[in-house]
Formats: structure tokens, sequence, C-alpha cells
């Protein structure tokens, strides 16, 4: 593999992962695009360099290509222009429902992150007082420590 591909598919990957993460709908598609070429990339390098077909009888076979990654990469397309055409149509909706295709909070998800945030809490609390340690004035910005 050379350096200029491995590095264009590095750059596609961290391309790619940085739109994903992002909280616009037309962003993470073309997020999911970039990855999808970077992995189609990928596979067809680590496949070696071409060689000739694949066919019993055609040629020696230390001549012929190896056929795995050239299946893989027909197989990783078709599942990209299947997740890419979802996607579209998730944002098109939420666009013709909202006007925006922002990517809004889960009210669900922040009411679980609420009870784990309190329960965290709790359970620090619970390991201070077990190691005898009472945390004094911590609303008034005292740091007194009293040991029990």
């Amino acid at each position: 593999m050379s350096v200029v591909m491995a590095a264009t598919i590095a750059v596609l990957f961290g391309a790619g992962t940085y739109l994903l993460l992002q909280r616009a709908l037309t962003r993470i598609v073309l997020g999911l695009a970039l990855i999808a070429h970077a992995a189609n990339l990928l596979l067809l390098e680590v496949g070696g360099p071409p060689g000739a077909p694949p066919f019993i009888g055609s040629a020696d076979e230390a001549q012929m290509a190896d056929p795995l990654p050239q299946a893989l990469a027909l197989t990783a397309i078709v599942i990209s222009f299947g997740m890419t055409a979802f996607l579209l149509a998730l944002a098109h909706r939420s666009w013709k429902q909202t006007g925006d295709d922002e990517v809004e909070d889960d009210v669900e998800d922040r009411r679980i992150a609420r009870i784990a945030r309190r329960l965290d809490d709790r359970d620090r609390r619970r390991r201070e007082l077990e190691d005898g340690i009472d945390r004094v004035g911590a609303d008034t910005g005292v740091d007194e420590e009293i040991v029990r």
C-alpha cells in the first residue's frame, strides 16, 4: 500500500467521522458516504495489485487477482447505498415535518442521563460515608473534612 493511498484513506475516515458526529442530517449522510468510500478504497488497496481474472484455467494461480476483496467491496457499495437512501429518506421526512435537518435531543435520553447522574452522586456520597469522611459546607465552598 502506498503512503499516499494510506493517507487518503485516513483523511476520508477522519473527515467522515467528524461529519458523522455533527447534528445536521445532511452532514451525517455526507460523513457516512465518506466512510463508505474510505472502506471501499481500503478493501481494494488491501486486495493487492491487479492481476489476471480469477477464473480457473485462464492464467497461472500466482498471477490471478484475489476475488475476495472485490466481492467485499461490491457488498460494501450495496450496503452503503442502502444506508444512504435510508438516511436521505429520514432527512427528507424530518425536513417536511420540522423544516430543519437538525437532530434533536431525545427527551427520554435526557431523563435517563439525569437518573444516571443522580445514582452516581448517591454512590459517591455512600463511598465517602463508608470511608468515614463527611464533607462539611459543600454548598458554601468550605473545604473542611471531618473524620469520624
